[in-house]
């Protein structure tokens, strides 16, 4: 119903637009559409910027040999609103509005910004500073989904205060927030995350982050990032130790990719960002990645447990906003007594606007 609202008033606002040409003017500053990357309009101080992400997915799950999934859905469909609302001071409003998702917020955020890029204060719901992976968006990752790895120990988006920004050549994030994964009355939950690139020469670049948590229910969590790109070859790799009540679990993965049209690897503010082609035929890549540890294997129906698994895959990014992309994952528990083996397939066709 929300999704048929916005798609109403949509086409209200073009047909309006349409039956009314004539002038458009302020009463301040000129007026600048924008249209790469969103819509986005600004007028001095103040802008609005629309825009999204639709991924269209295939899956097909075993377990055991069995067929635990076989889908055709909609795995994230996300509208976006952001801007500034005058000097130094910006907000994002994100929604799901995939299948069954009724608009649930995914972020709905205040910034200041008016220490410039030393640092950042934000307040309401955001993505916690804990993860190489899971800070890196979804449209932008490697592989079609996170790895099991980083499902199991991350924070994810939570309410809550934080204050990030660059000072020198380091990335930095503090963060205060209401943990999500808390069972106990006192749900409240400290991380911390620092990451540099000590070496960087053309398109060769090394990433080095450590980061760290204080939950709820007792619980700590440490994760070590290591990262590089040497042209269109690309290394990434993060280990996670995990301590609640006694209890001490860690998992690391490795992954590897290869771009073969000759394209690098974005990288900004401390994260890794989608592949741009270079030319009209779009950009290819392989790449493949190993998990090992306790974590979230439920991608190949295995659930939370300790685990191997494997997954290969290939990307083309037909051009910057379009992206085809296949994955191949299989597993087996490590749990004492247990045979279990897991595997997915996984297509998606992914626009972003």
């Amino acid at each position: 119903m929300k999704l048929q609202i916005i798609a109403g008033a949509v086409t209200a606002a073009l047909i309006s637009s349409a039956s009314f040409a004539g002038s458009v003017t302020t009463d301040g500053d000129d007026l600048k559409i924008k249209t790469k990357g969103g819509l986005e309009v600004s007028s001095g101080d103040f802008s609005l910027q629309i825009g999204g992400r639709i991924q269209w997915d295939y899956n097909h799950a075993e377990l055991n040999g069995v067929t635990d999934e076989d889908n055709l859905d909609i795995r994230r469909a996300r509208l976006f609103f952001k801007g500034d609302v005058a000097k130094d001071w910006s907000y994002k409003a994100q929604f799901n509005i995939g299948e069954n998702n009724g608009g649930t917020p995914e972020d709905l955020y205040i910034s200041y910004g008016g220490w410039g890029k030393a640092a950042k204060l934000t307040v309401g719901r955001h993505k916690v500073g804990l993860g190489l992976e899971e800070l890196t968006s979804s449209k932008d990752i490697t592989a079609l989904e996170r790895s099991g790895i980083t499902e199991g120990y991350v924070v994810g988006r939570a309410d809550g205060v934080s204050l990030s920004g660059k000072v020198g050549g380091v990335f930095y994030s503090l963060n205060a927030f209401e943990d999500p994964d808390a069972v106990a009355d006192s749900d409240f939950g400290f991380a911390s995350r620092v990451a540099f690139v000590p070496f960087e020469q053309g398109d060769t670049l090394i990433h080095v982050g450590l980061a760290y948590a204080d939950r709820a229910d007792d619980r700590t969590t440490t994760g070590i990032e290591l990262a590089a790109n040497m042209g269109s070859f690309s290394i990434q790799s993060e280990f996670f130790d995990d301590e609640q009540a006694g209890v001490d679990r860690d998992g690391y993965y490795l992954q590897a990719g290869w771009i073969m049209t000759g394209e690098t690897r974005p990288y900004k503010n401390g994260t890794f960002k989608r592949v741009k082609p270079n030319s009209d035929s779009g950009a290819w890549e392989l790449f493949a990645r190993i998990e090992e540890g306790e974590g979230d294997h439920g991608d190949i129906e295995l659930g939370s447990v300790d685990a191997s698994a494997y997954t290969i895959g290939v990307n083309w990014y037909a051009n910057s906003n379009v992206r085809f992309g296949a994955n191949y994952s299989e597993g087996e528990s490590n749990a004492p007594g247990s045979s279990d083996e897991g595997e997915e397939f996984r297509l998606r066709l992914q626009l972003t606007f």
